[in-house]
């Protein structure tokens, strides 16, 4: 038995709106990851089975290795396609904000989902959602949209509709968001539901084939310099670091994904508690954090890079030089000690 703890006024406004709506956009966060793309993708699948037009806007572009799942050439993305995007949002008779809980996660998407008066709904499972949306479905013990979403579904009866090409978004969903359910992940309701999609004709090997465990020239030459020649241990502080420049990407062809999962490299090591990767975007630093146990990366990045996240994965930005970065970081380390666990004799 899959618990069920959402609140069933939100699932029948939620049906309210959605049977009151012909033109949906689904929205997710800047630097879309498995768990944005994956839940947007089952939700516009959905309901465009259940008889409306709806299309996926983000921000900008997502990484390659998610163009496997079944749709997502068919996303529209803000950054190459700016016009377009902005008419489908002014059509938009309803928007929906998955897997963010702030406006400035959407980076330049924020000023054109504020001016439409569509109504808009949040389905998100990240900490202190802010309160823009006429709805807000917001459940931060959750591994993942993804199976928030799933639990959306079937409170609102529509689990008979969910097929092989909606279980392959919201297992790849689940997926990465748990480290391919190496974190996050000991709630049972994570297999159940995992039993239910494969019965639905999902094949997860190739779903982690794909999507995972499929790499580029480009990224293994990236992640085999950055541990050789970026990494930093702090081995009084039991943390670790690793910085790229903008110029050391573009030196190896990086592209959209070759960075993904980087961060928990260093977490290899026994001794490192925490580990952290600062990525060189073009106006700002890309900030991604790690750890084991019970140290809260998501405190973390929200007392220093406006972010924040789950205990054991968070996120955050930077804006500022890199060495302005590592600096922030640095003069962190000493405060961070009072959350580390005890030593092991």
């Amino acid at each position: 038995m899959i618990t069920q703890t959402l609140d069933n006024n939100k699932i029948k406004q939620l049906s309210r709106l959605i049977a009151g709506c012909d033109r949906v956009v689904i929205t997710c966060h800047i630097a879309p990851d498995g768990d944005a793309v994956g839940s947007s993708l089952a939700l516009c699948h959905m309901l465009t089975d259940l008889g409306k037009e709806a299309h996926i806007v983000t921000p900008d572009m997502f990484a390659s290795n998610l163009y496997y799942l079944p749709g997502a050439k068919d996303i529209v993305t803000y950054s190459r396609y700016e016009e377009f995007a902005i008419q489908l949002i002014d059509q938009a008779g309803l928007i929906f904000c998955l897997d963010y809980n702030s406006l400035k996660r959407i980076d330049k998407l924020e000023q054109h989902i504020l001016r439409s008066k569509a109504p808009k709904v949040m389905i998100d499972h990240h900490l202190d959602p802010e309160d823009f949306p006429s709805l807000v479905i917001s459940h931060p013990e959750e591994s993942s949209t993804s199976i928030l979403l799933f639990k959306v579904f079937a409170a609102m009866g529509l689990l008979p509709l969910v097929d092989k090409k909606i279980a392959s978004c919201i297992y790849a969903g689940m997926m990465t968001d748990t480290g391919n359910f190496s974190y996050n992940s000991n709630n049972p309701d994570i297999y159940r539901i995992i039993s239910r999609l494969v019965e639905c004709g999902i094949d997860k090997d190739k779903l982690y084939t794909h999507i995972i465990n499929t790499s580029t020239l480009s990224r293994l030459r990236i992640n085999g310099y950055a541990v050789s020649r970026k990494m930093k241990i702090y081995p009084e502080h039991r943390a670790a670091l690793i910085t790229l420049t903008r110029d050391e990407l573009n030196s190896m062809d990086y592209k959209k994904g070759d960075t993904e999962s980087l961060v928990n490299i260093p977490l290899q090591l026994p001794d490192v508690i925490y580990s952290v990767f600062l990525r060189e975007e073009t106006d700002y630093i890309k900030v991604s954090a790690r750890s084991k146990g019970s140290f809260p990366v998501n405190r973390l990045c929200s007392e220093h890079f406006n972010g924040g996240g789950h205990r054991n994965a968070a996120g955050g930005e930077f804006y500022g030089t890199m060495e302005e970065c590592i600096s922030t970081f640095e003069s962190s380390l000493d405060a961070n000690d009072a959350m580390l666990p005890p030593k092991k004799n």
